[in-house]
């Protein structure tokens, strides 16, 4: 994670595969600790020699960092282990990375030098996202994997996926993403629309937030020299409703975090209505509805949800010019299954051998104070 803060600038480069408001608390937190982040991020190459091989291609991973709205530059190519020579090149104070370990295709720590030369910081890991898990819930296909933690069929994914012969690590592992008020604040802009601002009303599941959604609200914020983006997101619940099999992969309180921290939205309705009402509409002072070139499907009663904007001529259909779409990175994690089980499998057999090693160091250093106090 090489994340720069220039003018105290900080330095972040993880692999940002599939990334998700884990990675987005991660960059909030480098952010607050310094004025300017450069965040890195590396190669498709890079990822596949030290890790396995990507969900995302590099030049997807780097449009999804640059749309995360505490990031203030991109460096493209990023080398995977970090170096002294890394920081002073980009005039980076310092780098930031989470509090698991990152480890080289050998087995080493890619923070080493930066560690030892004092210009490292550590952020805390969100709990209840991972990677391991998001895979977890397409491989699933049930309606419920937001809570099958401690179901059978959940827990052979997580064998299967994440855990090594001797135990799982706390860094791959799976666990429970708990909401709160908080967190929702700590993403949130809190700016209120502005006079002269067009406020723009979407609305939809933006379920595992992706470059399909960044390229529509980055397309849907250039309508406007001051546009006020709006994201209305639906339930769970409705989400299945009209997309069916196992979707929404994410739930409602995860898929806010998502869509908060991109750069294009100003605000997001938790829980939005489908049809997009006339109360909806007065009372955001909406100017503006706009939806992609997906399908939309009709209300309960068979209702065209859009006939309101639609009525008051202004609905306005967005073409992002990306083709991109949740199913088909599902089908993507489907058709690679063994190649990521092997990868997670690989990366936490390496973690579980520098915990021994941490822990075998941590017992010598107890023995030896023991002896020098006898």
């Amino acid at each position: 994670n090489l994340i720069s803060n220039r003018w105290s600038a900080q330095c972040s480069s993880p692999c940002y595969d599939m990334v998700h408001y884990g990675h987005s608390n991660q960059l909030r937190q480098a952010k607050a600790m310094g004025d300017y982040l450069i965040v890195g991020v590396h190669t498709d190459g890079e990822i596949s020699q030290h890790k396995g091989p990507p969900v995302f291609t590099q030049d997807e991973r780097y449009k999804m960092v640059r749309a995360i709205k505490w990031v203030d530059e991109i460096v493209e190519g990023a080398p995977y282990v970090t170096t002294l020579e890394t920081l002073d090149k980009y005039t980076s104070d310092f780098c930031v990375h989470g509090d698991d370990i990152t480890l080289t295709v050998d087995g080493k720590d890619t923070y080493e030098e930066v560690k030892r030369s004092g210009r490292y910081r550590e952020c805390k890991r969100t709990q209840g996202v991972s990677t391991t898990d998001l895979v977890g819930r397409m491989l699933l296909m049930t309606k419920t994997h937001h809570s099958n933690i401690g179901h059978s069929d959940y827990q052979q994914h997580t064998d299967n996926f994440g855990k090594g012969p001797k135990g799982h690590s706390p860094w791959t592992g799976v666990s429970q993403f708990l909401q709160t008020s908080q967190k929702i604040i700590q993403f949130a802009s809190g700016q209120e629309p502005q006079p002269g601002d067009t406020i723009i009303y979407v609305a939809g599941a933006f379920d595992l937030f992706h470059i399909g959604h960044v390229d529509f609200l980055e397309a849907v914020s250039r309508l406007s020299d001051k546009p006020y983006v709006i994201v209305g997101l639906h339930f769970d619940q409705e989400v299945n409703r009209y997309k069916g099999k196992n979707y929404p992969i994410m739930n409602v309180h995860e898929r806010t975090l998502s869509v908060l921290a991109c750069r294009y939205v100003s605000e997001v309705v938790i829980g939005a209505p489908y049809a997009v009402t006339r109360e909806l509409l007065d009372h955001f002072k909406v100017d503006l509805v706009c939806h992609g070139k997906t399908e939309v499907h009709p209300d309960k009663d068979g209702s065209d949800p859009y006939a309101e904007p639609r009525k008051k001529g202004i609905l306005h259909t967005v073409d992002s010019m990306n083709s991109l779409t949740t199913d088909s990175i599902v089908q993507r994690i489907i058709k690679n299954r063994l190649l990521f089980e092997a990868r997670n499998q690989k990366k936490e057999a390496k973690e579980m051998a520098v915990i021994q090693a941490m822990k075998r160091r941590e017992e010598e250093k107890g023995k030896e104070r023991a002896q020098a106090v006898l």
